[in-house]
């Protein structure tokens, strides 16, 4: 997985850009109407990891390098986009290119800032785009089905395989259910992946809430509800102040952490956001350090040494001997790489090895 990419997505005026521009600091144009991001702005969040900075001290490195998040700000879907409303298609294709939904939906009360319904209602929000996105996959199946019956009549296997997992789809998404709702099998996922289905990928809801509710969302009803409703299919909820956000995007590294616990916050919302991405398409990093550069690498939870090393070069995941691994932690309470050897904890794996979040890992290869 190279870099991950999570669209953002929500209705006008949720609070999507604002979210993003924090993130990213990328400065997308947050106007108070629908529409104002047209090309979908893609920006870099930098996955904080205060594990970097120690060893970046204790191995003198040049360059710091941390894992990276891609966030694309997918402009305002609204009711009808399947069939091209607003710019609806257009912004549909965007989602089809990310690994996951990060679904902003508005929670706060707010009388300055429209909303294309008036009333604030964040079920029905939710439930909008969820329609949309399932009737842009109903008319994709559909096409599919047509293309495919032909090979499947001729006797292909492959085509024979995919045709029955379309036509297990589509009951779901005629009645408005994601694919994710069906249950697939890891083959079955396989049989339909040139798909690429939207309501396929795993999804995360934004609630964005207001400032004075950024530490405290207890009494906050609307929250309550979408963390009702993500329950009942298994996604996740991060609640953040996409304002909050916004402020501490304009701040640096301590000044940041002391408005954070003047809000009585022990993270930033962004913080919290990655952390469910990663834990949502099962991600972690391993670490990299020497005197050139300590950096982090994202991989897929299970992935053996071989193929972290892959991450890193073809060459070093071609010419693999072993790896030299150490845990974060052992490195750290012993306080240098010849201290942990002398306690036996630097361990040399093999091909097979799976990798465990923060492994300082050094990796021998011959080519």
């Amino acid at each position: 997985m190279s870099n991950l990419e999570v669209g953002i997505v929500g209705l006008p005026n949720v609070g999507k850009s604002t979210l993003f521009n924090a993130i990213t600091k990328a400065g997308a144009e947050a106007a108070n109407y629908p529409f104002c991001t047209i090309e979908p702005n893609v920006g870099i969040a930098l996955v904080p990891d205060a594990r970097l900075d120690v060893l970046t001290k204790m191995y003198q490195s040049k360059k710091t390098t941390p894992a990276s998040v891609r966030f694309v700000d997918i402009a305002g879907l609204v009711a009808g986009a399947s069939k091209g409303e607003g710019l609806g298609n257009k912004f549909l294709e965007h989602i089809r290119q990310v690994d996951a939904i990060a679904h902003v939906v508005r929670c706060f009360e707010d009388g300055n800032i429209t909303h294309v319904s008036d009333v604030i209602d964040p079920l029905r929000d939710i439930e909008t785009i969820q329609t949309e996105l399932c009737l842009a996959d109903l008319e994709a199946v559909e096409r599919r089905i047509g293309r495919v019956e032909k090979a499947a009549k001729s006797g292909s296997k492959e085509s024979k395989a995919e045709l029955a997992v379309l036509k297990k789809l589509l009951p779901a998404l005629n009645e408005m259910k994601s694919a994710r709702s069906v249950g697939l099998t890891a083959d079955e996922l396989e049989a339909i992946r040139e798909t690429n289905l939207l309501t396929m990928k795993p999804v995360l809801y934004v609630a964005n809430v207001s400032e004075d509710e950024a530490a405290d969302f207890s009494s906050n009803e609307y929250v309550k509800r979408v963390q009702e409703l993500a329950s009942t299919e298994g996604s996740e909820v991060v609640v953040i102040s996409a304002k909050v956000e916004s402020e501490i995007a304009e701040l640096e590294g301590d000044e940041a952490k002391e408005f954070l616990s003047d809000l009585g916050l022990d993270r930033s919302g962004l913080d919290k956001l990655i952390g469910a991405a990663f834990e949502l398409l099962g991600l972690m990093t391993f670490l990299t350090s020497g005197p050139d550069e300590t950096r982090a690498w994202t991989i897929v939870k299970g992935t053996t040494a071989v193929k972290a090393a892959g991450k890193i070069h073809s060459d070093i995941e071609r010419g693999f001997i072993r790896a030299e691994i150490v845990s974060y932690d052992d490195l750290i309470r012993l306080g240098s790489m010849n201290a942990a050897r002398e306690k036996g904890l630097v361990r040399l794996e093999g091909k097979d090895y799976v990798m465990q979040d923060g492994d300082v890992t050094y990796f021998r290869f011959n080519v």
